[in-house]
């Protein structure tokens, strides 16, 4: 689990007690994180959020509620801020909701990974992070739409195709504690073959060859807090394409067991686009997932949709990982 990133001098900081209050959607998830501190969690939250003079309407996820149906029914009745504590998922079911609406979204992260909140700098630390939903800035981000077949899904994070889409389920049971799925993990990566990857790019430019994964991401972080882009990428108006063409199985693996991401402008073996939209088909067609969503698979297209959304950030503490390589 994360550990809370301290700040002993934002959380110390009084709020200014004229400050007027605002009508807060809280959609908390119980399940996210360690279920025993939930209750405990949201008394804080809630707690915090009235100190900087935030009033909460919270909603308690439950299997099967209608997400969608709870953010449209909070921007009627004209609350103008979301707020999410939740993990990666949770935020972005919200987020997907949210798309294209004026109302703004706030993260209290809550999750394992937290690679949304990592990206837009915002700390696992709970008063800090509802500090930030008065003191941060209101930015608009990119957001991917990803097309397969019939069906258009945004997406916040990344999509990827083949390999880790299709180890992502087994290996998702495994990092929450099933370790029973630990065969049909390895079963998987064994079998599974490469495909031939075509991308049609920006201004038509081609690339086909062999290979196992390609990564589109709109976020520097994803994965295993990977930095696969910089710390402005999801508002820059562009995605990034990472093509694993040279690598074997076992080399993908590796970085993955590593803990850190691959420096994608080091790597001879790794292809690397900076793309407002990208067209990919492969052969055999390979599964696609979009923010741990499967898509199917087949032929898909991806554009980039320029400040669709609304949200509050802090200041990212990463590093620019290179110049990019436009098209």
């Amino acid at each position: 689990m994360d550990q809370p990133i301290q700040n002993k001098e934002c959380c110390m900081e009084k709020p200014n007690r004229k400050l007027k209050p605002i009508r807060v959607k809280l959609i908390f998830n119980p399940i996210a994180g360690s279920n025993d501190e939930s209750p405990i969690q949201l008394m804080t939250i809630i707690k915090e959020m009235q100190v900087w003079g935030l009033v909460p309407e919270t909603f308690l996820i439950e299997a099967g509620c209608d997400l969608v149906k709870v953010v449209q029914g909070a921007i009627e009745q004209g609350i103008k801020l979301i707020v999410v504590c939740g993990g990666d998922g949770t935020i972005e079911s919200v987020a997907r909701a949210m798309i294209g609406t004026q109302t703004v979204l706030g993260i209290i992260p809550g999750g394992t990974a937290n690679n949304v909140a990592l990206s837009l700098g915002i700390p696992t630390d709970i008063p800090t992070a509802i500090r930030l939903l008065r003191k941060g800035k209101r930015n608009k981000i990119d957001i991917g739409i990803a097309t397969c077949g019939s069906t258009s899904t945004p997406f916040i994070e990344v999509c990827s195709v083949g390999l880790f889409s299709t180890l992502y389920s087994s290996g998702d049971d495994i990092q929450h504690g099933n370790i029973g799925k630990i065969g049909d993990f390895l079963a998987t990566f064994i079998t599974t073959q490469p495909s031939s990857i075509h991308f049609t790019l920006d201004n038509n430019k081609e690339v086909q060859k062999l290979g196992h994964v390609v990564l589109i991401t709109n976020m520097p972080y994803v994965g295993r807090h990977y930095q696969l882009g910089n710390p402005d990428c999801y508002k820059d108006g562009y995605l990034d394409v990472m093509f694993f063409a040279n690598l074997t199985k076992l080399d993908i693996i590796g970085y993955v067991i590593k803990g850190t991401g691959p420096n994608v402008e080091e790597d001879p073996r790794i292809q690397h686009f900076h793309v407002k939209k990208i067209t990919i088909e492969t052969d055999p067609p390979m599964p696609i997932m979009v923010d741990g969503v499967s898509l199917g698979d087949g032929s898909l297209h991806i554009e980039i949709q320029k400040h669709a959304l609304n949200v509050i950030v802090g200041e990212p503490e990463v590093k620019d990982v290179s110049e990019k390589v436009n098209d």
